[in-house]
């Protein structure tokens, strides 16, 4: 199903996540890491590509970059499309190695920066790559080991990381490793991975609404100012949260909210549904996860559930009606 564009903003923070496609693995041995990481480091100092956080796990990749330019697009295609090839011919296969899309996020710095290094750094113990804090700071496919001074790897921001903790290198990496230790007990941050954030916004006249976009982390005021200073507001289209669009459409249908999360069957249902799948994916760039998720079905169902709301949409039924004056309500720029 179609998403929303990519917001490629030069200066701002993007967390970069990369899945292998059917989640298969995309590294099967330490020279396909290895291959990876070096085309990684040269097209960083070739693209002006900062890396602040990065790890390989066995079947995708978190990297936490600051573009230079608007250019990470290019930046991911020559990054990923190398290394498809390698791998393919490496191991005698054919055919794509990754899933669809890279996903992209661009975040606030000031509260998250920090949350998203020790985040991504955690990845491999979280999934048993490692044992311990212990054993982390010896794992060569990770930013950690070289803020912790293990590995080198040209054009990993360092300094920059450790001066949040102390002026003094070794006194920051000690600091640092306990605050990275102490997310252990935080386990996986949804928030951290693409939306969930909900923001107050402004819009015009109509006071204040709470905004989502699963493409930003970061506050309400970030998101004025990429619209202000970054000429995004077209890309930035205000919209509801799910569950309030899931109520409005369960309030313009006449059905019970709590009946749209059973399995039941029925046109009214369906068609209201359908819409909010339509509604969320294609006009306010909710993911398909992410709707999956609110409703209680599957992402394929989500994606059959769009394209009959995009035929009721287009049909122009009553209940469209009704709703299509509350998403051109919702997505009026400030």
């Amino acid at each position: 199903m179609p998403r929303a564009a990519r917001l490629d903003i030069a200066g701002v923070l993007q967390h970069v996540i990369v899945r292998g496609v059917e989640r298969r693995d995309i590294f099967l041995d330490d020279q396909d890491r290895q291959c990876f990481v070096e085309r990684l480091t040269k097209l960083m100092e070739q693209m002006g590509m900062e890396c602040l956080a990065w790890a390989l796990m066995s079947n995708h990749v978190h990297l936490l970059l600051r573009p230079s330019q608007d250019n990470l697009g290019q930046f991911m295609r020559r990054l990923l499309t190398g290394h498809a090839v390698m791998f393919n011919l490496r191991h005698h296969r054919s055919g794509h190695l990754f899933q669809n899309r890279y996903k992209s996020i661009i975040c606030e710095e000031d509260p998250y920066l920090l949350e998203l290094v020790r985040y991504i750094h955690l990845n491999p113990l979280r999934a048993g790559l490692v044992g311990s804090i212990g054993e982390l700071k010896r794992y060569a496919w990770s930013g950690h080991a070289v803020l912790m001074g293990s590995r080198e790897l040209q054009g990993q921001t360092v300094d920059e990381v450790l001066l949040h903790f102390s002026k003094k290198q070794k006194s920051a990496r000690q600091k640092y490793e306990v605050f990275v230790a102490d997310g252990v007990e935080r386990g996986k941050r949804e928030e951290l991975v693409g939306g969930g954030l909900r923001r107050v916004l402004k819009t015009a006249g109509e006071g204040f609404i709470s905004a989502y976009d699963d493409r930003i982390l970061g506050s309400g005021d970030f998101v004025e100012q990429l619209r202000q200073e970054k000429g995004l507001s077209e890309k930035l289209e205000m919209c509801l949260p799910l569950d309030q669009l899931i109520e409005k459409v369960a309030e313009a249908s006449g059905i019970d909210r709590e009946i749209f999360f059973e399995r039941r069957r029925g046109a009214g249902l369906s068609e209201a549904k359908s819409i909010i799948c339509y509604v969320a994916t294609r006009r306010f760039g909710y993911s398909g996860e992410a709707v999956a998720k609110a409703l209680g079905i599957t992402r394929s169902g989500v994606c059959r559930g769009a394209l009959r709301g995009g035929k009721i949409a287009a049909q122009g039924v009553p209940l469209w009606g009704q709703i299509e004056k509350l998403v051109n309500k919702s997505t009026t720029s400030p």
